[in-house]
């Protein structure tokens, strides 16, 4: 015989993920998440494989992921599926933005160093003038 292990309330989830109450709830309502049943008192109760999705989430949002694409994969997972073609495809994705993201802040480094180089050619601040060394161009 099967022995179930108890439900959790949302308190001890919380105390024992690190994730706040009020996260696992905005998860719930996100559709991450769902509760088991609920006391008579209305506080929610979840299996004990919250503690894994809650893991996945912050393990995903962690990667850069968002809540939209986290819910895809733990959709395909809830069908009994395994998500990991999708994630490749999203995690490809995001190593394209990263490399994008890299290249602009290389530019704005270029930049910023141009603008601090420049800063001893100012020979006279006008009065219209905040800083110069922003407002060159």
């Amino acid at each position: 015989m099967l022995v179930q292990e108890p439900l959790k309330q949302i308190g001890l989830v919380a105390k024992e993920s690190g994730i706040p109450i009020k996260t696992i709830r905005y998860y719930e309502e996100l559709g991450l998440l769902k509760a088991s049943s609920r006391t008579e008192g209305g506080f929610r109760l979840f299996d004990s494989d919250v503690f894994t999705r809650l893991n996945f989430i912050k393990r995903a949002r962690s990667l850069g992921l968002s809540l939209a694409e986290i819910k895809e994969f733990l959709n395909i997972s809830d069908r009994g599926e395994l998500p990991c073609d999708r994630v490749k495809v999203k995690l490809s994705e995001k190593i394209v933005e990263i490399e994008q993201q890299i290249k602009r802040l290389q530019i704005l480094k270029l930049e910023l160093e141009g603008l601090l180089e420049g800063e001893q050619q100012i020979l006279q601040t006008l009065e219209e003038t905040i800083c110069p060394i922003i407002e060159q161009t």
